[in-house]
This record gives structure tokens, sequence and C-alpha cells, in this order.
């Protein structure tokens, strides 16, 4: 009767602390959500300002990789959630969560890698132009 006490207070203990990681994990992902809206709205309002609305790329480059990140965190918050879910229900949900944010990340990325090789490419032709009117 005893072990199966000390068994179950540890166990107790490991969801308790896990869970507590979790939320940890989530409230990161969440401030850095957070984090990535209010500098790339101030990347903005300064484009706005400076009467450069043309392209907004590197802005939304910016948001991007926060919401990038800010997903890994998330998604690092639902793999512990797996860990203790304790019916096929909840670890079914969590998987499709996790699959959800996980395809949001690789197009996000996806998308991050074509605007840099787009941006890369604009630069490169600027300079070149750049360079060719100076001679």
């Amino acid at each position: 009767m005893e072990k199966q006490t000390i068994h179950s207070l540890a166990e107790y203990g490991v969801i308790e602390a896990v869970q507590w990681l979790k939320l940890g994990v989530e409230t990161i992902g969440a401030f850095i959500i957070g984090l990535g809206i209010l500098v790339s709205a101030w990347l903005f309002l300064k484009a706005l300002l400076a009467r450069r609305t043309a392209d907004f790329t590197a802005i939304r480059l910016t948001l991007a990789r926060y919401l990038a990140l800010a997903l890994e965190f998330q998604l690092g918050a639902d793999i512990l959630s797996t860990a203790i879910a304790p019916s096929w229900e909840q670890i079914g949900k969590l998987g499709a969560i996790a699959v959800i944010r996980t395809a949001l990340n690789f197009f996000l990325s996806k998308e991050m890698k074509d605007e840099r090789a787009v941006t890369s490419e604009k630069h490169i032709n600027r300079r070149a132009e750049g360079s060719t009117a100076q001679e």
C-alpha cells in the first residue's frame, strides 16, 4: 500500500511539474508574439512617418521571424502536454494542434526564405545598376 502511495505522489508531482513547465513555455511563446507585434508595429509606424510605404517586406519578415520562434515554443508546450495526456482523445487533439503548428511554421519559414531571396536579388540588382551608372 505504501509503495502505491509513494508512486502516486511521485506521479502527481511529475504531472504538476510538467503542467507548470508547459505553462511557462506557452507564456514565453505568447510573450514572443507580443514582442514581435510591438517591434513590427514600431517599424511600420516609422515607415509610415518616413513615407516609405512602397515595400513592407522587411517588416513582414521581422514579424514572421518572431512568429516562427513563438510557434516553436508553442509546439514545445504541446509536446510536453503529450507526455502527461491521460486519454487518447486528448493525445489526438494535441497531435492535431502540433500538426497545424508545424505546418504553419513550415510555410512561414518557406515564405521568409522566399522573401529573403527576393530582397537579396533586389539589393544585388540595385548595386549592379549603381556601379553601371558610375562607369
